[in-house]
């Protein structure tokens, strides 16, 4: 049976979970938003190819691949969304909807800082 929690107490792990990251990586997550949506859109294009139940998602551009502001069309911030019905869905427990909730949030992160799919894994993120 999928643990469940309300959506407040939900957001109180994810920003344990921000509060938990890596000082070095804290310090360069600016303009990005993070949030919590229920499930990903069905219709959605950029989802379109993934494999299995979507944790998580990161939107935007990448760190390693910003200039300037002044470089940028328009300085929209980047978006990681954990969806949380899904990360239930996968957890039996308090403690691990905690765990899934920090890894999937530094997967996104990692994508943030340009890593892709394979090279998360390499690192066992």
């Amino acid at each position: 049976m999928p643990y469940r929690v309300s959506r407040h107490d939900f957001d109180a792990l994810v920003e344990e979970s921000i509060k938990e990251l890596p000082p070095e990586f804290k310090k360069l997550l600016t303009n990005i938003l993070i949030i919590v949506e229920d499930y990903p859109p069905r219709d959605d294009k950029k989802i379109g190819g993934s494999k299995g139940l979507l944790l998580g998602l990161f939107e935007g551009a990448p760190y390693t691949d910003k200039g300037s502001l002044l470089d940028m069309p328009y300085p929209s911030p980047n978006k990681i969304t954990l969806f949380q019905k899904n990360i239930e869905n996968i957890c039996l427990s308090e403690r691990e909807l905690r765990c899934q909730i920090k890894s999937t949030l530094l997967h996104e992160v990692g994508h943030y800082f340009g890593l892709s799919e394979k090279e998360l894994k390499k690192h066992g993120v």
